[in-house]
């Protein structure tokens, strides 16, 4: 009798983008990134949970190649590790729980991305991220300003996410629909760049870009909320809020980024799969593969296509 480990039968690895053996093992990839299904700090639709495990099997449905970036993203090697458990008792701990994952990862040639789960995720990625990039900044796309010294009990949520990191290193805000006069008052004592969306009268997605990425320091590291896009294309989160960011709004912002900056790490957070079509799950697959094009592609960055 013939064993299974014998047969030639196609198996679909559990992976972003379903990648083979030699393009996601992790002694050669150029990116890593590491699903946190936590979401224990959702202050009105829960579910963020499930968003990695979402992400990961939308992206199977990715073509390698990004026709826009001439580039198989793919041969960069990306490495998806196993979902980091989550500490539902204590978010303080949970975010220290994220940054030692991050740090595990963090090499010279490499870049991490985290897939949330809720926002609070992004403290102890940015905190990891710190020690290898000092100087670092941190643009923050979200509807929301994040800025909350503490809500529902605790200054480590996704409510303070913003704050928090502005507590160790430059946060710039975008996207920006919505805040409470506390997230106001504080934002303009620490004299926090902050740039709503729409963009002001007559300025193109390109224009608003270039004043957002003016900013920015060499480095920066990427976090995103999935609710800084329109409820119309991302309907799929925890705090929905209208009159958001479209696709090529974002891509702008991210483009402008990479081709002037070191994107050295990143983020995706929020997506809440059961609160909207399966198309937004794709979408925010297709988000951290852009990312990840657009870092590689970039001259700035270390990491490159080198798998063949």
């Amino acid at each position: 009798m013939v064993g299974i480990e014998d047969m030639n039968l196609p198996w679909i690895p559990a992976n972003f983008l379903a990648l083979p053996p030699h393009q996601s093992d992790l002694a050669t990839a150029g990116a890593v990134l590491i699903p946190v299904p936590c979401d224990s700090t959702t202050s009105v639709r829960s579910g963020a949970r499930l968003g990695p495990s979402a992400i990961i099997e939308a992206s199977y449905g990715l073509e390698d190649y990004d026709w826009e970036l001439d580039l198989d993203v793919s041969q960069v090697g990306i490495h998806t590790t196993p979902a980091l458990e989550p500490h539902t008792g204590n978010p303080a701990e949970m975010v220290q729980r994220v940054r030692l994952a991050v740090e595990e990862h963090l090499s010279p040639n490499r870049m991490v991305g985290v897939i949330g789960g809720d926002h609070s995720v992004c403290i102890g990625s940015v905190l990891a991220h710190l020690e290898a990039f000092p100087h670092m900044s941190v643009l923050y796309l979200d509807a929301h300003a994040d800025l909350r010294d503490e809500y529902l009990g605790t200054a480590w949520g996704h409510s303070s996410g913003a704050r928090r990191i502005n507590e160790h290193c430059p946060v710039t805000l975008a996207g920006i629909r919505s805040m409470a006069p506390d997230e106001r008052d504080y934002l303009n004592a620490a004299n926090i760049s902050a740039f709503g969306w729409p963009p002001g009268s007559g300025e193109s997605r390109e224009e608003y870009a270039e004043r957002v990425i003016a900013g920015l320091g060499e480095n920066v590291y990427i976090s995103i909320d999935l609710d800084v896009l329109d409820p119309s294309l991302m309907s799929a989160v925890g705090t929905p809020e209208p009159g958001g960011m479209f696709w090529h709004d974002i891509m702008a912002l991210l483009s402008g980024v990479a081709d002037s900056r070191r994107i050295v790490g990143f983020d995706v957070n929020e997506l809440a799969p059961r609160e909207g079509p399966p198309a937004c799950a794709y979408t925010a697959a297709k988000l951290i593969y852009k990312v990840i094009g657009l870092t590689s592609n970039s001259g700035h960055s270390p990491i490159a296509p080198k798998l063949q």
